[in-house]
């Protein structure tokens, strides 16, 4: 690996995402490929294809309940969390749920611009999305950060509306509008790198990102694992946003240490 912790920590904390060249090992690589390749023939009760304008793929599972069984050893084994921690700065990590993408067969639609955060139901210092992807892609072809935007308001979701990247998910009006980025991409300052597998993207769930399109003859194997620590609260959002866990709702309010057995505890504790 070619890069420094402590320079991954500050990177992290300032732009709310780190590129981690060559993270995982081949072995570390080789399990998540196993657990992608489990949720692609496990489907959950959340599949779906998310809606183009063309005959390309691409599909999604997300909060899949029996990831917790199958991917249980893989987090286990995975350098993942400890990398979490180092990034935060604290000892504890969780495993929040996991989501998988297939796009292939076409010239697919870009991943709308977005904040993972409007779509969950947890805030704070400690959380991170790990990216990872299993065919080479190149900087254009990759995933897209605006960095620092972590720091910035938390806008509404996207609909993944076919005509408007832009359409809110919720009603009520409590967060603002996304801003049109791809139309206006001279106006941001945008972040991607050439990806390889064993590379090792990490965000923050508050950070802007959106991910290119797929063409004819490509194909793009999405994992990505999303972990929080320590520092994190329930925040109430519209519609009982996610992760889709049972009763968690009923059993935090808001304010609340963001904590339930269900979570999947990773911390690598001195005995």
């Amino acid at each position: 690996m070619s890069w420094n912790a402590e320079s991954a920590r500050e990177t992290f904390a300032r732009d709310g995402v780190v590129f981690l060249p060559q993270a995982l090992s081949p072995a570390a690589l080789e399990q998540a490929r196993k657990a992608y390749e489990w949720s692609l023939t496990n489907p959950g009760p959340l599949a779906s294809k998310i809606p183009q304008k063309t005959d390309a793929l691409f599909y999604q599972d997300l909060y899949n309940p029996g990831c917790r069984d199958a991917y249980r050893d893989m987090l286990r084994a995975s350098p993942i969390p400890a990398l979490c921690t180092d990034l935060w700065g604290t000892p504890d990590c969780w495993f929040m749920y996991e989501q998988v993408f297939l796009k292939e067969g076409g010239e697919s639609r870009r991943t709308p611009w977005h904040q993972d955060a409007s779509y969950l139901c947890v805030g704070g210092k400690d959380l991170a999305v790990a990216w990872i992807t299993f065919d080479p892609l190149s900087k254009e072809d990759s995933l897209e950060f605006i960095p620092g935007s972590h720091k910035g308001p938390l806008y509404d979701g996207s609909r993944f509306d076919v005509d408007d990247d832009t359409a809110p998910l919720y009603t009520s009006g409590q967060m603002p509008r996304l801003p049109d980025i791809e139309k206006n991409r001279r106006d941001y300052e945008i972040v991607s790198w050439p990806i390889q597998p064993g590379d090792l993207v990490i965000f923050h769930t508050h950070t802007l990102h959106g991910g290119a399109p797929t063409h004819t003859g490509a194909r793009r194997r999405t994992l990505t694992l999303r972990f929080f620590g320590r520092e994190c609260i329930y925040e109430n959002r519209e519609r009982q946003a996610g992760p889709n866990v049972p009763g968690l709702h009923k059993r935090l309010k808001p304010g609340d240490a963001f904590r339930d057995d269900w979570f999947m505890d990773l911390a690598k504790r001195a005995a």
